[in-house]
């Protein structure tokens, strides 16, 4: 995820203190990992540093001081060229599961209870996002957000019962090296 760009984005619609940016945030990627206001103000502050947004106002209206920040014409072009880039599938995917199964070989664990302890795992966080796409009221980026969520625990559900079906050849071969 880059904080940046969708700060860039947020900023589209007209400026923002940081405030409301991070609100907006958690509203618009209801599934995504809320951010943090120092997160916020620090990726505000480079995008200033970088020319990609500047300080609009400041005003304090006998509170704390309030910064209202707006996206420059370089921001608009560095959101735009971001947006349309394909994202590349990544060359190598880290799987900690996996390395959780071959570590519980290496150590003389048992593979298959932790498979099977990572499934009831994922099958819980399964029931979650499915109550949650299926609340009443739900919007479409919040069950967008939770399909791609399930697709994911999906993909990975699958790929543990395949291991387990193959725990005997692959102890077989992590012993012998």
């Amino acid at each position: 995820m880059s904080t940046r760009h969708i700060l860039l984005g947020l900023l589209a619609i007209g400026p923002r203190h940081g405030y409301d940016l991070k609100r907006r945030h958690d509203e618009r990627f209801p599934q995504a990992r809320p951010l943090a206001y120092g997160q916020v103000y620090t990726t505000l502050q480079r995008l200033v540093r970088d020319g990609l947004a500047e300080i609009e106002e400041t005003s304090s209206d006998g509170g704390p001081e309030r910064t209202m920040y707006r996206r420059t014409d370089a921001g608009e072009r560095e959101l735009a060229d971001w947006a349309m880039s394909v994202t590349p599938p990544a060359p190598f995917v880290a799987n900690e599961i996996f390395t959780k199964v071959v570590v519980a070989i290496l150590s003389g664990g048992d593979p298959a209870a932790y498979l099977a302890a990572q499934r009831a795992s994922h099958m819980q966080r399964m029931r979650e996002l499915t109550a949650v796409k299926s609340a009443q009221g739900a919007d479409l980026a919040t069950v967008l957000s939770a399909d791609y969520a399930l697709t994911h625990l999906n993909a990975d559900l699958r790929w543990m019962t395949t291991t387990a079906g193959r725990l005997a050849t692959l102890t077989a071969e992590v012993d012998a090296t």
